[in-house]
């Protein structure tokens, strides 16, 4: 999960690019050409980049089966490998560095700049808006007549539900039953830490979120001033304080294992890598640069 405390609200963002489905240069408009049809093999291909990047929703999953389609597999794969290149050297972050791209968004967007591409290579990959608004309208309308009402997305409730004490011991009680085991556990944490405190060969931070997000109707209400002390080795630490004393605006980006730790008083997260935002853009621009 990303969280996010830079903001005024103190909210988790979500994790949807702006690279997907957008048409990166404008310029006279071409016929859209249709849908390529995948065979078996392209199909596989399409799932198995997919699951690489870690997309499972049906927008993103038949983009990649438009690059697929349309530029074929092995150059597909290839897009996926230079993904994988990036997020192990950073990842990338969006074009106001408010945040690092998701996978998906760094594939689509590897996609969408290559120069390689023709223009009707983009078209068919990135339709326009009203293409793509005229597919999801019939998709839709389709969808509707045999999915179930439980089936649709939902609905992001304003005021998240209060639930009773009742409600929480009742539920507590049930699960208690059998609990299922988490195979990975990842928090990130953007924001600016407040009192730093040294101690050996690490460096502890402390953080709070005031706020959370619309969440989904049904959902009881979190707490709020939740907060979260970070661990981070003073290796990691040095580059990322000076970044940050030099810069007001910037902010640290922490990925780690999370724990809830009484000893804290919150949530513990111990860093597994850490840097911030405008370290990232530099990285992401040398990046760029080497590719040219």
């Amino acid at each position: 999960m990303i969280l996010d405390i830079t903001k005024e609200q103190g909210q988790f963002q979500s994790i949807a690019d702006d690279d997907r489905g957008d048409n990166a240069r404008r310029g006279p408009q071409l016929a859209v050409p249709p849908r390529p049809r995948l065979g078996p093999e392209d199909w596989r291909t399409t799932q198995e980049i997919a699951a690489g990047l870690g997309e499972t929703e049906h927008g993103p999953l038949g983009q990649v089966g438009r690059v697929v389609g349309r530029l074929g597999a092995d150059r597909a794969r290839a897009f996926l490998m230079r993904t994988g290149e990036i997020e192990a050297a950073g990842g990338l972050l969006l074009p106001d560095g408010s945040r690092r791209r998701t996978p998906g968004g760094v594939f689509f967007h590897l996609v969408r700049t290559d120069d390689a591409l023709t223009r009707e290579d983009r078209v068919s990959i990135f339709p326009p808006q009203s293409v793509r608004n005229r597919r999801a309208t019939a998709a839709g309308a389709a969808a509707t007549q045999t999915m179930p009402a439980s089936a649709t997305a939902p609905t992001l409730a304003a005021t998240p539900t209060a639930w009773a004490d009742d409600d929480y011991r009742r539920v507590m009680a049930a699960l208690q039953q059998e609990r299922g085991r988490a195979t990975t556990v990842k928090i990130t944490v953007i924001g600016r830490p407040g009192t730093t405190v040294e101690q050996g060969q690490a460096v502890a931070l402390a953080l709070v979120s005031e706020k959370a997000p619309p969440l989904p109707q049904g959902l009881p209400e979190p707490p709020s001033g939740t907060r979260y002390t970070v661990f981070v080795a003073r290796k990691q630490w040095t580059k990322v304080a000076e970044a940050l004393a030099a810069d007001p605006e910037d902010a640290a980006i922490i990925e780690g294992y999370a724990a809830l730790d009484p000893r804290v008083e919150g949530i513990a997260v111990y860093a597994t890598s850490i840097t911030t935002k405008r370290l990232q853009a530099a990285k992401r621009a040398a990046l760029v640069t080497a590719t040219l």
